[in-house]
């Protein structure tokens, strides 16, 4: 089986496979295959830990060590920082993976593990399956004896260290992504911090260079993680904006790689919005820009006046950083906030994101509601449909005539896109239109017609 989904392993903190013993085994799995992949170094190989601010992260985080050091590598742990930070520092540090305990955007009760290449970017679909097949064999071993999980000469045993200028080292790098001979001197900045893995360093980011700064949801407690906040709840964002006449309003998710944005007027920027002002007026002009199939048609509409390429790329950050390779561009993203500035970081960051968006503001001397003119958003609705056990509706006739009826009926006005969850048993229906009450009812309509067939 494969315990990998969309964006790494992931599930609720005490269930397959969000469990002690099994994370211990994830890392003894994942350091076989590190030290196979380095079995002509003179070295050992060496991983990066960092987390966001779930309590079973201080769990999760001492079974990955174990795992790691039975196995023979070397453990550098970073404690709460942002994912993209832990994928700068797996870098920085020369080590040979990187890995994030954070399930992201989902409460406190999830957490799971993402991993990083020794370049900072997602490992590779040959990586994770050589991880998956490791750790089956592992799993398998229903007596439970040592055949699969050799214990090593006490010599060979991995090492710890705690890093302790992790959190400057990776605010520096911020800072630096951010245009020389301009500051932020001019403006009051709202960061929401999801009391999640940006709750420090998002603001001192900000502040460093030199933004009135008014920090929201950056007391974190372990069990507050995006709850009614951070990018996936950014009304208390827009409701602070207004309430302090602020000039903009930057939303992360609990790990810290995504974001949303508000302007002046206590209007919502979603992903799609930054990835317009970032192609059409950056300090560097797209060539091409990589969405996914959730991204707004409006976005391809605007983007294709303004003569700027435009492709989508299954959901998923790895997934545009591949199209992106592909391609040779720059910049691409996700409706929800994922967004890559690969000539600045190599992978998604909100707060180097974020910093690009205040650069155009600067640079052009122009509120956040005026840069995003020309971008018309259509009506889109998204519908989650919960399901007992995971089904795919392709294989329902049933189903399929009415997801073809409807397509017909949107055909160059408007998309459907069905999708499955990579995470959870739902079914995710989308729908976008010219007309609005369409848009409503065609989405709700066919929720409720995969329920009554799945279940």
């Amino acid at each position: 089986m494969s315990y990998f989904g969309t964006d790494g392993i992931r599930g609720k903190f005490g269930e397959l496979p969000i469990t002690p013993d099994f994370i211990l085994k994830l890392g003894y799995a994942t350091g076989q295959v590190l030290i196979e992949a380095n079995e002509n170094s003179t070295r050992k190989p060496s991983v990066v830990i960092g987390k966001d601010t779930r309590l079973s992260g201080y769990v999760i985080e001492g079974a990955l060590q174990a795992g790691f050091n039975g196995a023979g590598v070397d453990v550098y742990m970073l404690g709460p920082l942002p994912t993209p930070a832990i994928a700068h520092l797996t870098r920085s540090f020369n080590a040979d993976a990187g890995v994030v305990i954070s399930a992201s955007h989902n409460p406190y009760y999830d957490n799971g593990i993402k991993f990083f290449s020794g370049s900072g970017k997602k490992i590779s679909d040959e990586m994770q399956i050589a991880i998956n097949d490791r750790l089956t064999a592992i799993m398998s071993d229903a007596n439970g004896n040592n055949a699969t999980m050799p214990i090593l000469d006490p010599a060979n045993l991995g090492k710890n260290r705690r890093i302790d200028d992790a959190k400057g080292r990776y605010i520096e790098f911020c800072k630096g992504s951010f245009p020389y001979q301009y500051d932020l001197s001019h403006l009051t900045v709202v960061v929401d911090c999801a009391n999640g893995a940006g709750y420090s360093v998002a603001p001192r980011v900000m502040r460093e260079l030199g933004a009135n700064v008014i920090a929201i949801n950056n007391t974190p407690d372990g069990i507050n993680i995006n709850a009614e906040c951070g990018s996936t709840h950014p009304e208390g964002l827009q409701k602070a904006v207004l309430e302090h006449e602020a000039d903009v309003g930057i939303a992360l998710d609990g790990d810290g790689d995504r974001i949303v944005m508000v302007d002046e007027t206590g209007k919502l920027v979603d992903g799609d919005g930054i990835l317009y002002v970032l192609a059409t007026q950056g300090l560097t002009k797209a060539q091409g820009v990589v969405g996914t199939l959730m991204s707004n048609m409006g976005l391809e509409l605007a983007l294709k006046a303004a003569d700027i390429d435009f492709t989508r790329a299954k959901v998923g950050d790895r997934y545009v950083m591949q199209d992106l390779e592909a391609n040779g561009w720059i910049l691409g993203g996700e409706p929800s906030g994922h967004i890559l500035c690969l000539d600045k970081s190599r992978t998604g960051d909100a707060i180097i994101a974020g910093l690009q968006v205040l650069a155009v503001m600067q640079a052009q001397g122009r509120a956040l509601s005026e840069l995003v003119e020309g971008f018309d958003v259509l009506p889109q609705k998204l519908v989650n449909v919960r399901l007992s056990q995971m089904q795919d509706p392709y294989k329902h006739e049933e189903l399929v005539a009415a997801f073809d009826k409807a397509q017909t009926t949107l055909e160059g006005r408007g998309r459907l896109l069905i999708r499955q969850s990579g995470t959870e048993p739902m079914i995710r229906v989308m729908v976008e239109s010219d007309d609005e009450i369409e848009c409503d009812v065609m989405a709700n309509d066919l929720a409720d017609h995969i329920k009554s067939v799945l279940g």
